[in-house]
């Protein structure tokens, strides 16, 4: 059907802009292939000024024929030239596979074989070198992963021209700075020095709760070159929190930072800190005045040495480098240790996944209290590649003016930071053509908002990657030379498998995720808690007899090889990217007067995206509160107690919870019940 000049007047253009754009539509070569018109489309006539409507009437209107069986139509198709040059194609040539699958299916058939060929490209320089990269074992659940070597991940990212540059940052309202490799490393070894000064040795724990700086990824490195273990507490986190990690761990230091200043606001940070008792701190000057500090506690400029040199302390795989935290159902944060072979997980889904090459620019809001802030870290310089830092708020168009400016290449986020933008409208009339992809993780996507963030960047594609602390990296992903459906995800990582099973255990198109082990990054431990009863009992044996591991994600499987994630299983969420409990947010709301006991539920909205918290209340008997009156109170709660990040959507009064013959709650009956009476009429 051809287009209409009448058409694009109504979604919003101008008549001689709406009749030349139908003309340009209509031009083109004679039986040109359908990828080949869509690419031409989006590089020469479907430009980001258009208003998205008009984007999406001509997608729907090219691809009115798309074959059903081929899966929900892509927006984006790779080039030759873009697939050419991935790392994908590289590692495909090295290893004798004429395509993706081919290469994936080898990935899980010998994993021996793909995970030797996958950490060569790496290039890690290991003190002593593996016999090999995998060794089975008795268990698929306990492999031995670089049997034999002795490595440093901190030291290994600090490899390399020492005149590169390896970070590249601005603060709220100032220029442009950076680091080369060289800098970095110095003040890595300063760090190390002033950690050694102050006793800290190989194995013990040193925790951060910090924004994610340059400062910060040097200290991150110094406590991992040193051997010594990062305890990861995000920035964001209430007083009651913050103690609950610090008294898990035990840290015999701490580093946080004065204040955060954010939209010009100084919001305290070491006061807040304080309230939760730490050991020994070390604190970090933000803008403004100096901040007295505890009995004790030491400023940055002090605990410095003037100089110093980072250690070569070599470690076993499996020591620890970094203790991170993850939501179980208890409500008690799990304990995940990563070692010094997860971060080679992180780098290789960079390197195979979002296609990280030497000198390109990695920017992702996130910190270092969440793996994606390790993640980051490593899977930019383990793979030669710049760290993009913004230190204030990512939510305004200051922080796309540095994406623009700082030529960032790789761009990540979490949907529920795109809908800002584009609720706001932001980044329109920036030129972000330095991108040559985005990604997408934390929350569920929504297909329409993914649209149009590939139209902001002049379609680029987001690869929607998720995973876990836990797995270290991605299990699902997609990839640069697959084409890009909003908000689905086109391959399971390579090296890795996972399973969807319905309620009865049996194979499903939706259900259940379970993970296939072993892969690379997948946990072998936990702190304080039965690793084993966590992800392993009672799981039902996968399709072939295989041992499968309880991840909790429920998983949309769709024609043409692609899935869409549905949000989780069980009673655990993810808000704003961070993932919790609800036993976490049931306890504090608990508290508030009038409350008798609550139920805390994500809810999926009607046309996908980022989970919306939703509780359910029992007031206390004669207790008079309305909806109206007790929302604030509870949202107030959420905020002081457990994080200001996690906004509570709605609030059902109810005068019973739902509950088993063993007395559980129903999450799963309330989170039915919630969508059900709130899906639009036919």
């Amino acid at each position: 059907m051809p287009y209409l000049a009448d058409e694009f007047v109504r979604l919003g253009l101008a008549p001689d802009a709406a009749a030349a754009l139908a003309r340009r539509l209509a031009a083109g070569p004679a039986h040109e292939a359908l990828p080949d018109r869509w690419r031409r489309l989006t590089r020469e006539v479907l430009t980001p000024d258009l208003p998205f409507a008009v984007h999406r009437l001509v997608h729907q209107r090219e691809f009115a024929e798309w074959p059903a069986e081929q899966g929900p139509p892509p927006v984006w198709f790779p080039s030759p030239e873009t697939i050419a040059r991935a790392n994908i194609t590289r590692l495909q040539r090295l290893t004798g596979h004429a395509s993706y699958a081919a290469l994936y299916a080898w990935s899980v058939r010998e994993p021996v074989a793909f995970w030797h060929a996958a950490l060569e490209q790496l290039a890690i320089p290991y003190a002593t070198p593996p016999r090999a990269a995998l060794e089975l074992g008795e268990s698929a659940a306990q492999p031995v992963w670089l049997a034999g070597a002795r490595l440093n991940a901190g030291r290994a990212c600090l490899r390399g021209d020492r005149a590169r540059v390896a970070v590249i940052w601005q603060d709220e309202g100032g220029p442009l700075q950076q680091w080369t490799l060289g800098e970095l490393e110095a003040l890595t070894g300063r760090v190390a020095a002033g950690l050694a000064a102050r006793g800290i040795r190989p194995g013990d724990a040193v925790a951060l709760d910090l924004p994610m700086t340059p400062e910060s990824v040097a200290l991150y490195l110094g406590i991992v070159a040193s051997g010594a273990v990062v305890v990861s507490i995000a920035d964001s986190f209430a007083p009651h929190e913050i103690a609950v990690r610090l008294q898990l761990t035990q840290p015999r230091l701490l580093f946080t930072q004065d204040a955060i200043v954010r939209g010009g606001k100084r919001l305290p940070l070491y006061a807040k800190v304080l309230e939760a008792q730490p050991p020994p701190t070390i604190v970090l000057p933000a803008a403004g005045a100096a901040t007295p500090l505890r009995p004790g506690d030491q400023p940055w400029a002090e605990f410095l040495p003037a100089a110093g040199a980072v250690p070569d302390v070599p470690r076993d795989p499996a020591d620890a480098t970094n203790i991170l935290f993850s939501s179980g159902t208890t409500g008690e944060p799990k304990c995940i240790p990563w070692d010094h072979t997860t971060p080679l997980k992180s780098a290789l889904d960079a390197w195979l996944h979002h296609d990280i090459q030497p000198g390109d620019r990695l920017c992702w809001p996130t910190n270092l209290g969440w793996m994606m802030g390790p993640w980051l870290v490593y899977a930019a310089l383990l793979n030669q590649a710049t760290l993009a830092l913004y230190t204030g708020a990512p939510t305004g168009r200051d922080f796309g003016q540095f994406v623009q400016d700082a030529r960032v290449t790789l761009l990540g986020l979490v949907p529920s930071l795109v809908k800002s933008w584009l609720h706001s409208g932001c980044m329109a009339g920036l030129e972000w053509g330095g991108l040559r992809a985005f990604s997408s993780t934390g929350e569920c996507s929504n297909e329409s908002d993914m649209h149009a963030l590939m139209v902001l960047a002049g379609y680029r594609p987001v690869i929607e990657y998720c995973g876990g602390t836990e797995v270290g990296g991605g299990y699902i992903t997609g990839s640069v030379v697959q084409p890009a459906v909003p908000g689905a995800f086109s391959t399971p990582a390579l090296g890795s498998r996972f399973v969807v099973l319905d309620e009865r255990g049996q194979q499903a198109e939706q259900g259940e995720c379970y993970l296939v082990p072993p892969a690379l990054g997948l946990s072998r431990r936990l702190l304080h808690r039965d690793h084993h009863a966590v992800y392993y009992a009672d799981t039902p044996p996968g399709p072939a007899g295989e041992l499968l591991r309880r991840h909790g994600d429920e998983v949309l499987c769709l024609p043409g090889g692609y899935f869409r994630i549905r949000g989780r299983v069980d009673d655990t969420m993810n808000l704003g990217g961070i993932k919790v409990a609800s036993a976490s947010i049931e306890e504090v709301l608990n508290l508030v007067p009038g409350v008798r006991e609550t139920a805390a539920i994500a809810s999926n909205p009607p046309d996908g995206g980022p989970s919306l918290l939703i509780v359910y209340a029992v007031l206390q008997p004669g207790a008079t509160a309305t909806r109206e009156s007790l929302l604030p109170a509870l949202r107030e709660a959420i905020k002081l107690r457990l994080n200001p990040l996690f906004r509570l959507h709605d609030l059902v009064l109810v005068p019973a919870l739902p509950r088993t013959a063993s007395n559980k709650v129903m999450r799963r009956e309330l989170r039915r019940a919630y969508e059900q009476a709130r899906k639009p009429a036919p």
